[in-house]
């Protein structure tokens, strides 16, 4: 038997209650009682109360075993407590209403000690290892919960570390110097957190997937890429289309990381006035990491040397966005750079 057992007898008859708690003294149990259905279900609403099995006497005034059964089992605290029916009906229509509304099994009166311990000790072991079992699973279920929260986790960062390893290998071969894709990444993400609607999960987002905004560079032949002088029609074609072939490489992920950086590499060329490329959209419907990668994408590159310009100072990158703000950029974010504009100018120095 299950130790600490706690058993509450419902009877209207004291003498009933007494011949059933020494009937079943013999396995130790802890008893508490109720004279009528109503004790019985104030005993019940306490918060400390914790029965693994009633003993419910059928006839009572007021409300009756049954009665009292409904209302016990409408509650779902206590709706999965066994209880067996306490009765000196054995005829067939008053077992079978016992049975339907709740109850677990039925004891005819006078009690026989023997029939009432078996049936009182098997329901409360039934009990007992029900509620063990039901911990059990709870626990493995927080521990696969745990292990899989804890290897995705994993999985994320090997993700965001093979990023930066991928696309700090393409800037290696490239002739951008000077961390471009890192400094992109730090603008993007602080213009995340300082944007009134976005969250620290989308900085975050946007610093780890903004690496890739260019990835679509590695499809583009070499003497395009790398040409210092001004693109041909032809040429400016094949340079635009690294937005689409990014695209088409990332977009099939089911990584949100990867899925946002699908996003910002097809996008981060539009124009808020929709003169961008590739699809020309306008306004908000460029994705907010598209509209925040082309700004920090054009800041720092304003602001660096390139194979075609020299660098510009921050006040001269600073004017021409100011110029290109509702054309190129987002107004909303121009305003939150020019308003923050030592924080950006501490990233790109």
């Amino acid at each position: 038997m299950a130790p600490h057992a706690q058993i509450l007898i419902v009877d209207d008859v004291p003498d009933n209650i007494q011949v059933a708690m020494s009937l079943l003294r013999e396995d130790s149990y802890e008893f508490s009682f109720a004279n009528s259905g109503e004790k019985a279900l104030s005993i019940l609403q306490n918060d400390d109360a914790a029965f693994d099995l009633i003993l419910l006497d059928i006839m009572m005034p007021g409300l009756d075993g049954y009665e009292t059964c409904q209302r016990i089992k409408r509650q779902t605290q206590l709706k999965d407590i066994p209880i067996i029916f306490l009765t000196a009906k054995a005829d067939v229509d008053s077992i079978a209403r016992a049975f339907k509304v709740g109850g677990v099994d039925y004891v005819t009166k006078p009690f026989h000690a023997a029939e009432l311990l078996a049936r009182v000790r098997t329901h409360v072991q039934l009990y007992q290892t029900k509620k063990w079992l039901e911990q059990q699973n709870i626990d493995l279920e927080t521990k696969s919960r745990f292990a899989q929260a804890r290897l995705l986790s994993e999985l994320e960062n090997s993700q965001k570390e093979l990023i930066w390893f991928l696309t700090e290998l393409m800037e290696s071969t490239s002739d951008e110097k000077g961390k471009h894709i890192r400094r992109v990444a730090e603008i993007s993400a602080l213009l995340a957190k300082l944007h009134p609607t976005l969250t620290d999960t989308d900085a975050d987002t946007l610093y780890h997937a903004s690496p890739m905004h260019d990835i679509g560079k590695m499809t583009v032949p070499h003497e395009i890429l790398h040409k210092p002088g001004k693109y041909t029609p032809e040429e400016f074609e094949v340079m635009k289309s690294h937005t689409t072939n990014a695209y088409k490489l990332l977009s099939g992920s089911k990584r949100k990381l990867i899925k946002s950086a699908a996003i910002i590499a097809y996008q981060h060329h539009e124009k808020w006035d929709g003169s961008g490329y590739p699809r020309g959209l306008k306004g908000s419907d460029i994705h907010i990491y598209g509209r925040i990668v082309a700004l920090a994408d054009v800041f720092d590159a304003l602001t660096h040397q390139r194979c075609y310009k020299t660098a510009w100072t921050v006040d001269d990158a600073v004017a021409f966005i100011q110029e290109q703000r509702g054309y190129h950029f987002d107004p909303e974010l121009v305003d939150l750079m020019i308003s923050h504009l030592d924080q950006f100018a501490d990233i790109v120095k």
